[in-house]
């Protein structure tokens, strides 16, 4: 699965981070990073979830990968 994460939507909250910190984390200003792009294991994939669910600004999606 993929992390997408729209930078110029984050507020800098760090709802993401404190749910998923081996995914997000956060610059010098606290908006969000990508410290992965991808996840795959089931518990990754559901914390991943749980942080869309908890951002205020649906600055954050998770998408299938695209088949090759």
């Amino acid at each position: 699965m993929k992390v997408i994460l729209n930078r110029d939507a984050c507020i800098g909250c760090g709802a993401c981070a404190s749910i998923c910190e081996d995914v997000f984390g956060g610059d010098s200003e606290g908006i969000s990073l990508l410290k992965k792009e991808e996840v795959s294991t089931d518990e990754e994939i559901s914390l991943v979830q749980d942080a869309v669910d908890s951002c205020p600004t649906g600055a954050i999606a998770l998408e299938e990968n695209e088949e090759k």
